[in-house]
């Protein structure tokens, strides 16, 4: 396990390592993902008038172990600006290592510095692994997800 652990921003430099940490996400959660669209978010976190950012936690070494996106969102009711937690993702080789924890406190200090209300995210219910670290970290809500398609 590395025992230096730094949060910072993704640089272009990161691609292939960011790409491997990104296919590790969705075969977790069995989606599949084109190097189209992998691309197409690979963009959106490297243009700065783009709504989604990118962290990457980063071992001594120099290797990508983690990553998070996230965005800014409207909170209409309370009036106030939100920070949602899109993606979260650890290497399974890493898990344990605090990586997860630096990689929310980061997210944490950014909502402050923003001047968020909030951090939102939302996972799968047989995530047990990371629900009980969501639990040490964050309050889970009662408010239960449902996703609508576009119509024809």
């Amino acid at each position: 396990m590395p025992t230096t652990i730094t949060v910072r921003a993704v640089r272009d430099a990161d691609f292939p390592q960011w790409r491997a940490l990104y296919r590790g996400y969705a075969d977790f959660y069995r989606v599949e993902q084109t190097e189209e669209a992998a691309e197409r978010v690979w963009g959106w976190v490297n243009d700065p008038a783009h709504e989604v950012s990118a962290l990457v936690a980063e071992d001594g070494d120099g290797r990508l172990i983690g990553l998070a996106h996230y965005r800014p969102f409207a909170r209409p009711l309370s009036a106030t600006t939100g920070g949602y937690l899109d993606d979260l993702f650890v290497d399974p080789a890493h898990r344990g290592s605090g990586a997860a924890d630096h990689l929310l406190g980061a997210l944490r200090e950014i909502a402050a510095e923003r001047g968020w209300s909030v951090v939102r995210w939302i996972t799968a219910d047989d995530n047990h692994r990371a629900r009980a670290k969501y639990d040490q970290l964050a309050t889970r809500t009662m408010w239960v997800t449902y996703d609508m398609a576009p119509a024809d």
